[in-house]
């Protein structure tokens, strides 16, 4: 039975330090939609009995046939946490004061490589990430990328490792194994995250360690968890210490003598490592009673655990049995629930620090200080991260978070798509939002409004939007950050109908497509095709049948997927190749040298740059030739500015040339105008040579960005440069092109060209 009403939501939403707003991430297969079965049925809207089976967030036909996750599903869930369990959160903002119930918006994502921009939609409108790791496989390639984007979008996580059960009764790990598994798997983790994070960053430090009960371990499938708090409460009345003390003993080089009831930092023959002895031996002793069918040994240890077993559960044995006595003993919600209410950020700590990468205009206006303090009477400011087709064939809900002000039915507000610019009508529409919509996994339930901090579905802007949008009630708001995907749509297939009549279906069809996928591209080629760009073959697949069964609703063809490759030269090659043709007459000799002297920039800013003017800037800095610099500065040549030596080998110390002569400055500019950094823009402007004038000290933004890289790079003398020293001269060039030029006698005109 569902324990709460939508009611009790929306009452919850107004307590905005009582939200959890967090996705679940994983590689492929870790166990994800397993695992948040756990919640849901805590939540009361799944049996727990079928927790781990039903994988209830994964709402299509095919994510259950594949047993994968294809797209993102969120749903609202009402919790209350233990009195007990509340006083572990400390800070003042993560908890309003006498209140014990948490409203908690997960969104559970993909792992699949292929549909990466699902998670990065989920990312953008949570503010914490519970990462799952399968304990037997350990941190993987598609861990280290979510974690990463994650990182990216200031979202704080926590680690769950999963599938416990196999370690125990397939792999059959020893107790000491598993603890170095553990290990290893946590350690690998905080790599990760201190490599792409920040200790002294906004958030502090967000590295995850089991003693701050940051970790959680357990089986989704199961449906079982803990976490070292839950094993420090059981103990800590038994040793008279205090619960946090022994959540740090619990971890780490920390050993017990249970001859001597002394602790150590020393592994000796009398003591043994307290995770071990403390944790997984009562765990392990479960296992092997139920698992070896040792009757007597289990009426003795279940009334230890506070577990008695009630009508059909009696008669069951093995896996059976081990499920209901670990689920009842160890219950997964609840320690997933504890940890994120305790360790994830509510939206008003969140949004303090999120704000300033998620909003493109200036940092302090009202727009801007609404995000900041997460204030529901300020102007309207919500993110569109993704559309979710609805059971109306060609309407979408439009789903986001509200990160400031209001969003109610009926209300009028300024829908903005990627491409707007304050002050210009292009990309903005004027509208009244039909209906908000609370998503509720695989259905989804009328609200009236939601305020700042919450998640929900909106009908009646998809008409507006394409794929992502900002909608505000601020006439001067600038738009949210658009996202960045951490893949790319490079896999190709044409499409076309089986009977060219349905063209028009195939296009309409192409249309909602590309609104239902953050990813995916649909062209049309100069020469009529219909291309389909997705990020992968799996990714491709599931369009099509998409796009063939739910939007075109037509047959269609479909060519063979192709990779559009973008490679470059880095080296001149050491060989020539020779290809002959058909008839033996032609000889083509051919080898491949880099493009150093490749134009770059911006044509609509009026600025571009070639490696040969960065060159002329830094040759007298290292002595050195400009030609030769010039072929420093691309491909694989790295610099070590500590150890001032050249390498072509990436390492730690050093960094790609192109990237820290080149790019970097240029980025510094960008990053510093248009983030209104006012004294790094003072310092940095005399280094490039660049004195602003009369009105243009005035600008900023995008107008200044203008101003300051056409004066310092202007495009026109670049692209002479070009011009002059690349391309031929007519006696150049007609000595090489007469012979295809002239249909007589070639002799004759030797002697005068």
């Amino acid at each position: 039975m569902v324990n709460f009403t939508v009611d009790e939501i929306r009452v919850m939403m107004d307590k905005k330090k009582n939200i959890r707003n967090m996705s679940v991430i994983a590689h492929v297969d870790h166990g994800k939609s397993t695992l948040t079965d756990s919640l849901v049925s805590k939540a009361g809207i799944i049996a727990s009995s079928k927790a781990g089976e039903t994988r209830f967030t994964d709402t299509r036909k095919d994510e259950q046939e594949r047993c994968i996750t294809i797209k993102s599903t969120a749903i609202s869930m009402y919790f209350e946490l233990e009195e007990k369990d509340c006083d572990y959160i400390q800070v003042e903002d993560q908890r309003e004061k006498g209140s014990r119930g948490f409203l908690i918006n997960l969104i559970d994502s993909p792992g699949h490589v292929d549909f990466s921009s699902e998670v990065t939609a989920a990312l953008r409108v949570t503010d914490g990430a519970l990462v799952v790791v399968d304990c037997v496989s350990g941190v993987c390639v598609q861990t280290e990328t979510v974690l990463r984007q994650a990182i990216a979008e200031r979202i704080k996580p926590v680690l769950f490792m999963n599938k416990m059960d196999r370690a125990l009764l397939e792999l059959q790990l020893e107790k000491e194994e598993l603890y170095q598994t553990f290990q290893r798997i946590v350690e690998n983790v905080n790599v990760i995250i201190a490599t792409y994070g920040d200790d002294s960053g906004p958030m502090g430090v967000i590295s995850v360690d089991p003693s701050r009960g940051s970790v959680g371990f357990g089986s989704g499938l199961h449906g079982w968890a803990f976490t070292l708090k839950q094993f420090s409460e059981m103990y800590a009345e038994k040793f008279k210490i205090d619960t946090q003390k022994l959540m740090n003993k619990l971890w780490g080089e920390n050993f017990f003598s249970g001859k001597n009831k002394k602790w150590s930092k020393q592994k000796d023959p009398e003591n043994e490592r307290s995770f071990v002895m403390y944790v997984l031996d009562p765990i392990y002793k479960i296992f092997d009673a139920i698992m070896n069918y040792k009757k007597e040994e289990i009426d003795k240890l279940l009334p230890k655990l506070g577990v008695s077993l009630k009508g059909e559960d009696k008669e069951k044995d093995g896996k059976q049995l081990l499920k209901v006595v670990m689920r009842t003993w160890l219950p997964a919600g609840e320690a997933l629930l504890q940890m994120i209410a305790i360790h994830l950020p509510s939206p008003v700590t969140a949004q303090r620090y999120r704000m300033e990468m998620l909003y493109e205009g200036p940092l302090d206006d009202e727009a801007a200080m609404a995000i900041k303090n997460c204030d529901p009477n300020g102007p309207l400011m919500m993110y569109i991260s993704k559309m979710v087709p609805t059971s109306d064939k060609g309407r979408f809900y439009a789903f986001g978070r509200v990160f400031a002000g209001k969003v109610a039915t009926g209300q009028k507000a300024r829908i903005m798509g990627p491409n707007y610019t304050p002050g210009k009508k292009e990309d903005l529409y004027e509208k009244s939002i039909q209906r908000t919509i609370l998503m509720m996994g695989r259905y989804v339930e009328a609200i009236e409004d939601v305020p700042a901090g919450n998640i929900c579905g909106l009908v009646g802007v998809d008409q507006f939007l394409v794929k992502t949008g900002t909608i505000s009630t601020f006439k001067d708001a600038h738009n949210l950050r658009v996202m960045k995907f951490s893949v790319s749509p490079v896999v190709r297939v044409a499409v076309e109908p089986k009977n060219p009549s349905d063209l028009p279906k195939l296009v309409e069809g192409l249309k909602r497509l590309a609104k239902s996928d953050p990813m995916v591209q649909c062209i049309i080629e100069e020469s009529g095709e219909h291309i389909i760009a997705g990020a992968g073959e799996l990714h491709l697949e599931i369009c099509l049948k998409d796009l063939e069964e739910d939007h075109a609703c037509i047959p269609i063809k479909k060519s063979d997927p192709v990779v559009s490759y973008r490679e470059t030269v880095g080296e001149e090659s050491d060989q020539v190749c020779l290809s002959k043709s058909p008839n033996k007459h032609n000889r083509l000799f051919m080898r491949a040298v880099p493009m150093p002297d490749v134009g770059f920039g911006s044509g609509l800013h009026g600025w571009a740059f070639t490696l040969k003017q960065f060159s002329e800037m830094y040759a007298e800095k290292f002595k050195i030739d400009t030609q030769k610099l010039m072929n420093k500065l691309w491909g694989e040549n790295f610099f070590s500015g500590k150890n001032k030596k050249w390498s072509k080998q990436k390492d730690p110390e050093n960094e790609r040339s192109f990237v820290m002569y080149v790019l970097d400055p240029i980025y510094k500019i960008f990053d510093a105008i248009m983030n209104y950094k006012k004294e790094e823009i003072d310092k940095l402007l005399p280094k490039l040579g660049v004195s602003l004038k009369g009105e243009d000290k005035e600008k900023d933004g995008k107008q200044l960005l203008k101003v300051v890289m056409r004066t310092w790079l202007p495009a026109g003398e670049a692209l002479l440069q070009m011009i002059a020293i690349h391309l031929p001269s007519p006696v150049t060039a007609q000595r090489y092109r007469m012979e295809m030029l002239y249909e007589g006698p070639l002799l004759l005109l030797r002697r005068y060209r």
